[in-house]
């Protein structure tokens, strides 16, 4: 199978481990024993919103605001899965037995993750312009399905700045065994409370935070 990603990505590795450590989530690797690839997810995430920030600076002429609000569009988790899907990556990610009988390879977030780990292990691997490469090969040509994805994050953020103020995202709980965590955050401004989400990952929650803010239409102005 991992051969078969190589040819599909069109790069043969030279650290096969690395590429065997993007596509390992931690219920396969807890059972294993093996490394799994949230550190190369952190890595990863990094990498997309680079490649991304110079791909909007360089191939359009839009507003710093118009950028912030097109690039948390373009590597949200929703616009990750999409990728994701045009190389078909959830059937190479190796899942531990619950997570197999739990349809875990369809979930959202075990997939973006692995899309994230994945450039973080083409970036260490093969260096800064064969990621460009890679995503220039896997996320530009798609950036057309992502009109329908709400970013509730930057709408928030776009309306509390309006009035010249601030948010910013707590984590208040993180529960569940290690393969499976859930993720409870809250968004503040001035200290004062606007929603509180609930996700898989921290990312998800902070998004539907964000949304219960909207969704209660908070008296920012106030």
């Amino acid at each position: 199978m991992k051969n078969n990603l190589e040819d599909v990505l069109g790069i043969h590795f030279n650290n096969k481990a690395l590429l065997t450590e993007a596509l390992t989530h931690s219920s396969y690797g807890n059972e294993h024993n093996m490394p799994y690839n949230e550190r190369l997810e952190f890595l990863g995430d990094a990498v997309i919103e680079l490649l991304m920030s110079q791909y909007l600076y360089l191939k359009s002429e839009i507003s710093e605001g118009q950028m912030t609000k097109k690039r948390a569009q373009s590597v949200c988790e929703e616009a990750l899965v999409k990728y994701a899907s045009k190389i078909n990556l959830k059937e190479y990610i190796l899942l531990g037995h619950g997570e197999e009988l739990s349809n875990g390879r369809n979930r959202p977030a075990i997939i973006a993750d692995c899309f994230e780990a994945l450039f973080g292990a083409i970036y260490l691997d093969q260096g800064y312009f064969v990621a460009f490469e890679m995503f220039e090969k896997l996320v530009i040509p798609h950036l057309d399905l992502l009109t329908d994805i709400k970013d509730y994050k930057s709408t928030l953020q776009e309306y509390v700045q309006s009035f010249k103020n601030t948010i910013n995202y707590e984590l208040i709980e993180e529960s569940g065994p290690a393969h499976d965590k859930t993720y409870t955050v809250k968004v503040l401004m001035d200290g004062i409370t606007l929603g509180i989400g609930v996700g898989k990952t921290k990312k998800e929650a902070e998004q539907n935070a964000a949304k219960e803010a909207l969704d209660k239409k908070v008296d920012i102005e106030g």
